[in-house]
């Protein structure tokens, strides 16, 4: 798995664990030698914000790697940013020629790939943030690729912009195939789309997998301060939620099985 990292973390995270391909690489590893059987990941991060000194990958880079994983940021996924549209780009050249590519994205990374197919993403008013410890209603589909019979998961958010309807033939302009099953697997009261399934080839989720107490308090805190959350006390309620339990273990497990080509069958 390439990460192609689109953001920092706030600094006492980044200090404390790493950078997000580094909190990540962890949190699929220790999903990985729990599940049974025990499933392996290799993990090579390229931090991709070229306007910050980052680089951005070339499509051969690419040769011996069949997964890529987005990660969340607090650019727009609708920015026209050099890099954005770089990253755009190279993405749509893997999708294309890259048959054997896996196609992964949290938050940013999910509403990115999905603007590649097409969809389009709205932004909630800056009071209206999807913030903090979240119950998400799966389908049928959520519960096959997550292995429950459970109607739901709960994972942390941390979104403002939310993808309206998933990407259909018509929207992707040639990058799906005529018959291609786009499925939505969750959703809540704010985003109805929380995650997007194409079997094989995409998996993505809204919420995020590896946040813990600390990230939520942070993240939260780097967003009242720059001005982006308005609403002081629905930040501080949704902070008060980063101690409890989430889902991410399982919704990591069940992407890594994605990647093994293990959701055959899931439709």
């Amino acid at each position: 798995m390439i990460v192609l990292e689109t953001d920092d973390p706030h600094p006492d995270t980044k200090e404390r664990k790493g950078s997000f391909g580094e909190i990540l690489h962890r949190h699929f590893t220790d999903a990985g030698n729990a599940h049974d059987p025990p499933l392996g990941i290799e993990t090579d991060m390229r931090y991709v914000v070229t306007e910050r000194g980052g680089v951005m990958p070339k499509y051969e880079d690419f040769e011996h790697c069949h997964a890529l994983l987005i990660t969340g940021s607090t650019y727009s996924a609708t920015d026209n940013n050099p890099w954005i549209l770089d990253l755009m780009s190279l993405l749509k050249e893997l999708w294309l020629h890259h048959p054997s590519m896996h196609f992964s994205g949290v938050c940013f990374g999910h509403q990115l790939l999905c603007r590649m197919l097409g969809s389009d993403i709205e932004s909630a008013a800056a009071t209206d943030w999807e913030l903090g410890h979240t119950k998400i209603s799966l389908n049928s589909v959520g519960q096959k690729l997550f292995r429950t019979d459970k109607p739901e998961v709960y994972l942390h958010q941390m979104h403002q912009d939310y993808v309206i309807a998933r990407p259909t033939v018509r929207s992707a302009g040639g990058l799906l195939e005529e018959g291609t099953n786009v499925e939505v697997w969750g959703h809540t009261k704010h985003t109805r789309v929380q995650g997007v399934y194409i079997r094989g080839k995409l998996f993505t989720t809204q919420a995020h997998l590896a946040f813990d107490e600390g990230m939520v308090r942070r993240q939260i805190e780097m967003r009242v301060e720059a001005g982006s959350i308005k609403n002081k006390e629905h930040a501080d309620r949704a902070a008060e939620t980063g101690q409890l339990e989430h889902d991410g273990d399982v919704v990591a497990a069940a992407i890594l099985r994605f990647f093994h080509d293990e959701d055959d069958g899931i439709e």
